[in-house]
Parts: structure tokens; sequence; C-alpha cells
């Protein structure tokens, strides 16, 4: 097998977040998700709470020398995520072996609960199977040694693996998903096969629950997985809509992980769900925020709290907050460059100095950490 060290450079952030926003347009030209008699859909559960409280890690070597990924950042931030998020789980998602590695095995060594979901994108299938079956393998020898890990195959192929929607990058895959540019039939069946290769690849090599990051309108056989993922990014007025369309995710009579939610630091960023993001001007330097938005991590606390409720009244198996930390989306008290306010972050990147690149800098907890951390130290002594 080769060894994938290097980052992928090809997949930022913002592209893996408009997935929720691009697969509207496929879900436009048919529908996505499969169907199941609705006599098999069980009534929620009420009481039970989450199995597995966490957030999701994102590895990646940085978009810039100041940012990039280091063993002593990596182990702090995993303390505090159990110390001080108290945080039960932590969903370890990115690129690179030996980080993916590290990070999980450091997990481990705290007692946390790993989702480890290895996310390779814009490179050849092949190399993307051997990066997954890398980090599987890694993940068995943790949770033979008594660790408690589940392995998710990957986060929306259709997005990431070249080959199911036209483009060479995931950039140009929404952009055609958007504009129609794509044979529904045929990305569902080119989906559908990787996806059942990708299945194969974790049994293969891991022992223990195997699962899948989908898109909420994502078609999957979930009779290939042990647990249904969902990342979720739904905005409804009325908390009871919640309840009702998560419902449907408990078809398939299996464990519900919800892999992703949450939303960004700004009045009305709910109601964009997985676009939030999309607010940045990248063409300037510095980048810009456009607009004239208003920072609330009241807004971000209060979305996140809500939905995790929810989660907890459905007693649905986990919850991963998006994301701990996003360093390359810096704070800045200037409005027009506070790039942590288009971020789903729940703690912020301060930089030393704004203006450099190689800047030294810290993150500090957003309202959104500390609504976290009240609701999982809550619930950890119930």
């Amino acid at each position: 097998m080769r060894h994938h060290s290097k980052p992928n450079a090809g997949i930022s952030r913002a592209g893996f977040l408009a997935g929720a926003g691009a697969i509207g347009a496929a879900v436009a030209a048919g529908p996505l998700l499969t169907s199941a008699p609705a006599a098999a859909i069980p009534a929620p559960k009420t009481g039970r709470g989450l199995t597995h409280r966490g957030v999701c890690y994102t590895i990646g070597a940085g978009e810039t020398p100041g940012t990039a990924w280091s063993t002593t950042r990596m182990r702090a931030d995993i303390r505090a995520i159990k110390e001080d998020l108290h945080a039960t789980s932590v969903e370890v998602t990115g690129d690179g072996v030996d980080r993916l590695n590290a990070t999980a095995s450091e997990a481990a060594e705290l007692g946390l609960h790993i989702w480890l979901q290895p996310t390779l994108g814009d490179r050849p299938a092949e190399e993307i199977l051997d990066h997954l079956a890398e980090t599987g393998r890694h993940l068995e020898r943790l949770r033979r040694q008594g660790a408690r890990a589940d392995l998710s195959v990957g986060c929306e192929f259709w997005l990431f693996v070249p080959g199911i929607v036209p483009g060479d990058n995931a950039q140009e895959r929404i952009r055609n998903l958007m504009d129609g540019n794509f044979d529904p039939e045929l990305m569902m069946r080119r989906l559908a096969a990787f996806t059942e290769r990708a299945a194969a690849v974790g049994r293969s090599v891991f022992g223990g629950k195997l699962s899948y990051a989908a898109a909420q309108d994502d078609e999957v056989d979930w009779n290939l997985f042990d647990i249904v993922g969902i990342d979720y990014y739904s905005y409804f007025p009325d908390r009871a809509q919640y309840a009702r369309e998560l419902r449907r995710y408990l078809r398939w009579g299996k464990p519900l992980a919800i892999t992703e939610f949450g939303t960004c630091a700004y009045r009305g960023a709910p109601e964009l769900g997985g676009m939030g993001w999309d607010t940045v001007d990248y063409t300037k330097q510095p980048p810009e925020i456009k607009g004239d938005l208003v920072r609330s991590e009241r807004t971000q606390a209060a979305y996140l709290t809500e939905l995790l409720g929810v989660f907890e009244e459905l007693g649905l198996y986990a919850a991963m907050a998006f994301e701990f930390l996003t360093p390359d989306a810096p704070y800045s008290p200037d409005p027009r460059y506070d790039l942590d306010m288009a971020s789903y972050a729940v703690v912020k990147p301060v930089k030393n100095r704004f203006d450099d690149p190689a800047s030294d800098w810290h993150w500090e907890p957003k309202q959104a950490f500390h609504a976290l951390s009240r609701c999982y130290a809550r619930a950890s002594r119930h």
C-alpha cells in the first residue's frame, strides 16, 4: 500500500461545506433518498439521551506555514476537547495517514470514543481506498487494545471522489451539480459502486462498527453499514420539525449518528445551513466578508444547543458538532476581515499579527464552546 503522508491540497473546507447546498441541484433532478415502507419507521425513542457526544476535529496540513498541523497543537486540542469541552467522543477527520493515526492514538490514550473518518479527496479512487485501509488498520489495532472506536469509510463521496460527478476538483463538481451538468442516473450508479467498494475495504481492515457520512438527501445502501451517518444542516423555526425530519433516517432500524451539525457565528447563519460559509470574497487580499454581516456568537450557540437537545430526546447514537477549529479562518475585530464569523468552529483562532500568514496564533473559546461544554458536562453527570 502507498503511504499518503502529504495533505490533499485540492479541496478546501469551503468546498466541503458546499456539499449540503450542491446536493440540492441533484435533488431537483430526482429523488436521491432511498425510500422505505412507512411501517418500517419507528417512533422516536425518548429519554435515552445520546450515546456519544462530540466534536469534529479536522486534520490537514494547513493552508499556510502558520497553520500547519503539529503534534503539540493536536495533543493540546484533544485534551481540551475532553477536559474543557467535556466531550465523550471526537470525530477525527481529514487526510494524511500519519496525522489521522497520531490523533486517533491520542484520543484513545485519553479515553475518548473515536469516530475515525478519513477524507482524502481529489485523488484517484485507488489512493483514496488505500488511505482508508491504512487508517482503518491502525484504528483496528487501537480497538483491539481496548479503545472505543467506530470507522466511517468517508464523507459525501460524490464531492470528494473524482469520476462520480464531472469535475477535476470539488469546486468544479459543485458547480456542475448546481448547473445541472451531470447525469443523475449515472451519478447514482457510480456513487453506489464506490460506496460498496469503500464498505468492503472498511470491513476487510476493521472489526468494529462501520458507517459513512452522507449528505441529507444522498441515496445510500445502508445495508452495507452498521450505523447510519448524516451530515445535518437543516433549519426550522419550529423545533418539532427537526424530530419529524430526523425520523426518516431511522427507517433502516439502525443507530443514527449525526456526523456533522453546526452553523456560523453571525445573525441569519442557521437559515443558510451548509452554505453559511459562502460569505467570504477570496478574490481580495486579504479576503473580505461580503455584505454587512453582524457577528453573533449567541446565534451559533443557540442553534447548536437546540439541535443537541433534539438529538438527546431522540436517543441518537452520536452527535458531532462541526467543528472544533478552523485555523485558516482567523478572528479580526474588524468585521470586514473577521473570517471566523463565517466559520463553523466553536473556538476562534486569534493571530498575533493578523496580516502575517506565518504569524503565531492561539485559539479562544466562543459562546458555542461554552454552551456545548455545559450540555456535555450536564449529560455526563446523569
